[in-house]
């Protein structure tokens, strides 16, 4: 989204670092409250059955004389001293209260309670009601300060990991800000350098390699590019160099009508090997961004083959070799593209094969179903260190051809670029003064017909 803020990793790492720690630390707290919490119920229950014990004894020992004041005494003796614990009985009818003071329904002293019988002989029933009660204030208060505690040290833990974690996280991403300003001073005029992978991380390292890889794919691509441009000056030059010489001719000589139309010949001449310059130029564009054949189900390829090889039989023939077609394969092509290349590799071959030999046309399928159409020529050997260059656009391996009118030198390069808009490739191998270029067309099911 146009405008939108871009995302800094530095506060993104350290802000979900300080949120999961809060939640951990929280967790912990919580857990450590709750904790607490049941180890107070606990003691104070514990608490409770200890004094109701207590009471039971007194009122055991004084149960057999029935002396109700004594036991009074006794247990006002036992309670007092202790303000967290009261005791409501029922003596001689009445209620009777020891130690702290019970609270009202206005008071906001918490309490815990247990009921309880104690056997008094006399008493209705032989039994008095018993009530004790524990004052759990203090427990609560101790909640409360536990709890806030908690809750201020998970806070308080949380901003000093975020702090720690973002001097961390800053501190682990300083190689990235390093390789940052070193990819800020490559320039079009430095695209030799490449960048630093030392010192950095082994996680960054795949990163700077892929980096250095795609640097040197446009290094290389550039490269081209000014060899293209050069190469494409010098072939214009030339044609343009004799139209130019030969309209000023024309102008300045003031020649018959015959001379001025052998001059209008000689110059449409140039203009259309300028054309077919700039026609294939734009296709080899098209082809390196990506177009692709629109195919159609061809049965028979021989049978388009012999189609071109009948078109080259008169250069064939000047030249003083055969051509033979080999094999048959059904495939999904587009046909004049494929009557291109086919034509290409003829032309070339005519033009390098030794006289009185046979140019043979192979068609053949290989065993991943991919259909191979190589054309075999017998002649002069090409280098190694030619072959790999060519289908590069205005490349000639033959230096004492390389002003040839009728060849531009795009001829190979068209025929890789067909290859790969039928998902194939190009290919030359040459041995024992026998030389095999070619290209490949990928499988395809014989359903597609």
């Amino acid at each position: 989204m146009a405008g939108q803020r871009p995302k800094s990793l530095h506060r993104w790492l350290s802000r979900w670092l300080a949120i999961q720690t809060f939640i951990a630390l929280g967790l912990v707290c919580v857990a450590v409250y709750y904790a607490t919490n049941l180890n107070l119920a606990s003691r104070q229950e514990a608490l409770l059955q200890q004094k109701v014990e207590v009471v039971r004894h007194l009122v055991e020992e004084n149960a057999a004389s029935q002396d109700s004041t004594r036991l009074r005494h006794k247990l006002s003796d036992f309670f007092y001293g202790r303000p967290d614990f009261s005791l409501v009985l029922e003596i001689d009818g009445e209620k009777v209260y020891y130690g702290s003071p019970i609270a009202g329904d206005n008071d906001f002293r918490h309490e815990r309670r247990i009921a309880f019988t104690l056997p008094f002989p006399g008493a209705p029933g032989d039994a008095m009601n018993a009530e004790l009660v524990l004052d759990i204030s203090s427990d609560i208060l101790l909640r409360k300060a536990l709890a806030w505690t908690l809750f201020a040290c998970a806070l308080a833990g949380a901003i000093v990991v975020a702090a720690v974690g973002t001097l961390l996280v800053r501190r682990g991403l300083a190689p990235l800000d390093a390789l940052g300003k070193q990819a800020a001073q490559l320039s079009p005029d430095r695209i030799g350098e490449r960048l630093d992978e030392s010192g950095q991380p082994c996680e960054i390292r795949p990163l700077v390699r892929q980096f250095n890889a795609v640097l040197q794919r446009l290094e290389r691509a550039y490269v081209q590019m000014e060899g293209f441009n050069a190469d494409v000056a010098h072939e214009m030059r030339t044609p343009l160099a004799t139209l130019i010489g030969e309209t000023e001719l024309a102008l300045s000589t003031r020649p018959s009508p015959q001379a001025l139309l052998e001059t209008l010949g000689s110059n449409l001449e140039e203009l259309q090997r300028l054309s077919s310059i700039v026609n294939d130029m734009l296709f080899l564009s098209q082809a390196d961004r990506g177009a692709q054949a629109r195919g159609s189900w061809q049965d028979s390829l021989a049978a388009i083959v012999q189609e071109v090889t009948q078109y080259h039989e008169a250069e064939a023939l000047d030249a003083g070799v055969e051509i033979a077609v080999a094999g048959d394969a059904p495939a999904l092509v587009d046909r004049r593209l494929f009557q291109r290349a086919v034509s290409n590799l003829v032309s070339n071959a005519v033009r390098y094969a030794a006289a009185d030999s046979v140019i043979e046309v192979e068609i053949a399928r290989d065993a991943a179903g991919v259909i191979l159409v190589s054309v075999h020529n017998a002649g002069e050997p090409i280098p190694q260190e030619h072959l790999p260059r060519l289908f590069y656009r205005f490349y000639r391996s033959d230096s004492s051809r390389e002003f040839d009118a009728n060849h531009h030198g795009l001829g190979l390069a068209i025929v890789a670029a067909i290859a790969r808009m039928h998902g194939g490739r190009s290919y030359a191998r040459s041995a024992n003064r026998t030389t095999t270029i070619g290209f490949s067309i990928a499988a395809a099911d014989i359903t597609e017909s």
